[in-house]
């Protein structure tokens, strides 16, 4: 990491008080000759030849993920220091009785393109980009001291995406079956190696937190459940009766487990293998009605051209399950697209409450947890939005 090595690059875009703001990320359109290989490390410069940032060059339409806007050095220490201080800032702020979290949420941390995820005694790190996978030794070797010191003995590495998604251990071992862990108590399976994300959606933990005080004595529909977070939550709040719907029968399976071993009564909750649509027009058929609605669907916008089909598709489903929620009944509907922002969300739950005949009030607004972090300057970082809401008279 010998700065004699370092790339010089030169802005052709006024961009120096984005940057300065904290926004992690330069396209290569911004930048004169952007023509060099992922994972080198590189200063910026103004058109006036002052110093403006230093990062990481990347693949893809981002040509550099900025590290500093000091001029000091990308090394070890600067790794180490960023990776000490997210630790410090999860010491402050998960929540009692909890160990699952995000050590490491990439940009929001000031460590663009790496993030990583604990789960009781294990980690699973997972690298945006290919930039940062050049510095992957230098990651780990900071990374297993903090580790350490939190009774995590087995680091994981997740590469690829979807069906050509692998993971391997870089220390310890990867888990023989999914592994238990615990949210404000509430008892979970996070399968490491075959489930979403990296195993569990941990940036929902303040939306089932909301569940969990909200839905005493309901009858509550979770839809696009996974492995029933949402249904769970309501469970241990008492609530009347829970289904969770999901296209895919292993997660119901695991839903099912997971209500159990919460010492939850089975017959308080059932499981559906369905498609969403689906399943919301065979409730309607049957005039079903449900006091809480969860919507948590997965991206329905991956990339912006398809940002208009998402549109309808939100509106749509809102439609379908305000449609089965009573006056006085609650909707919590999310979006995790991050080519979609709040008030586009929030606008198709509008246009889809007018087509339903219903008027209804928004009770909160958040969006992900303490533990993922988002730079103020950085907007795409804001992916989340969750909205609870309630139809009125």
């Amino acid at each position: 990491m010998a700065r004699s090595q370092e790339l010089k690059l030169k802005l052709k875009k006024a961009l120096g008080r984005v940057i300065a703001e904290g926004h992690p990320w330069i396209f290569k359109d911004a930048l004169e000759e952007p023509r060099f290989t992922p994972g080198r490390i590189a200063a910026v410069f103004d058109k006036l030849g002052s110093f403006v940032a230093r990062g990481i060059t990347d693949s893809g339409p981002i040509g550099l993920r900025v590290m500093t806007t000091r001029d000091e050095a990308i090394d070890d220490a600067l790794f180490v220091r960023r990776i000490e201080t997210a630790a410090a800032l999860r010491d402050r702020v998960i929540p009692p009785k909890t160990n699952t979290y995000r050590l490491l949420h990439g940009e929001g941390d000031r460590l663009p393109g790496v993030v990583c995820d604990v789960y009781a005694e294990y980690a699973v790190l997972q690298f945006d980009g290919q930039g940062m996978v050049n510095f992957k030794v230098n990651i780990i070797s900071a990374l297993k001291k903090v580790l350490e010191q939190r009774q995590v003995h087995n680091l994981l590495l997740r590469t690829g995406r979807r069906k050509e998604r692998s993971l391997s251990a870089e220390f310890g071992q990867l888990p023989e079956k999914p592994v238990a862990v615990v949210e404000r108590a509430m008892r979970m399976q996070a399968d490491l190696i075959n489930g979403q994300k990296t195993g569990m959606f941990l940036d929902h933990r303040d939306s089932r937190w909301q569940v969990r005080k909200l839905a005493a004595g309901m009858t509550v529909l979770n839809l696009y459940g996974y492995t029933g977070g949402f249904s769970v939550a309501a469970g241990l709040a008492g609530a009347q009766a829970v289904e969770t719907v999901d296209v895919a029968q292993a997660a119901i399976d695991q839903a099912n487990q997971n209500w159990q071993q919460n010492g939850l009564d089975p017959a308080d909750h059932s499981g559906h293998v369905s498609e969403v649509a689906e399943f919301l027009t065979r409730a309607a058929a049957r005039q079903a009605r449900y006091d809480l609605i969860v919507a948590d669907p997965p991206s329905f916008a991956p990339r912006e051209s398809k940002v208009p089909a998402s549109l309808r598709g939100y509106r749509a489903l809102h439609r379908g399950a305000l449609e089965l929620i009573p006056k006085g009944g609650y909707y919590l509907a999310a979006s995790c697209s991050s080519h979609i922002n709040r008030q586009a969300f929030e606008k198709t739950i509008l246009q889809a409450a007018r087509q339903a005949g219903a008027i209804i009030q928004v009770l909160d607004r958040w969006g992900a947890p303490a533990d993922h972090p988002r730079l103020m300057a950085f907007d795409e970082g804001d992916y989340l939005k969750v909205v609870l809401a309630r139809v009125v008279d």
